[in-house]
């Protein structure tokens, strides 16, 4: 599982997108995992050291998957871009310091919580609000589809709350 790998290189990552939806509560189905990592020098070198070990290529919109396109996948890389789409061992991994809407990491890491998937894993998942602000921002059909059905689960969460006692 790629998050088992990121996390033995001690990766520092925040869980976004549909599989974060999905982990929140919301019936989204996915067939990727998306990532928010923090951009300091050493992280970026843990996240290439993951990468490399997941046998990461990159994936290209419009590019058979068989293709392998010319790419050095080093911290170096990684800090001259700020988002990159990978086909690996585990499935498609979405690796984006600053996703759409979102001041990077720091700014989704501080409204983040983990979960735990058992047998030691536990990786750290956006905040629903976070999540919204990142699909509202992004304005593309799918992710304005989205909105919608988070919107409705905040609706629900919100019903939900036991208000405070007065």
């Amino acid at each position: 599982m790629a998050f088992r790998v990121l996390n033995e290189h001690e990766v520092r990552y925040v869980v976004i997108g549909g599989l974060a939806a999905e982990f929140l509560g919301a019936p989204i189905a996915t067939n990727d995992i998306d990532v928010c990592y923090e951009r300091t020098t050493e992280n970026m070198k843990c996240l290439a050291a993951a990468l490399q070990q997941l046998g990461a290529k990159l994936r290209v919109a419009r590019v058979d998957d068989d293709e392998d396109l010319p790419f050095l996948l080093d911290h170096a890389t990684l800090a001259a871009g700020d988002s990159f789409t990978f086909r690996t061992e585990a499935g498609d991994l979405d690796v984006l310091a600053t996703p759409s809407g979102t001041g990077g990491f720091r700014d989704l890491d501080a409204g983040a919580t983990a979960y735990d998937l058992g047998e030691g894993l536990v990786v750290r998942v956006v905040a629903l609000d976070d999540l919204m602000r990142m699909k509202e921002a992004s304005r593309r059909p799918k992710d304005e589809a989205h909105l919608q059905v988070l919107t409705a689960l905040r609706e629900m969460l919100d019903e939900t709350e036991t208000p405070p006692a007065t």
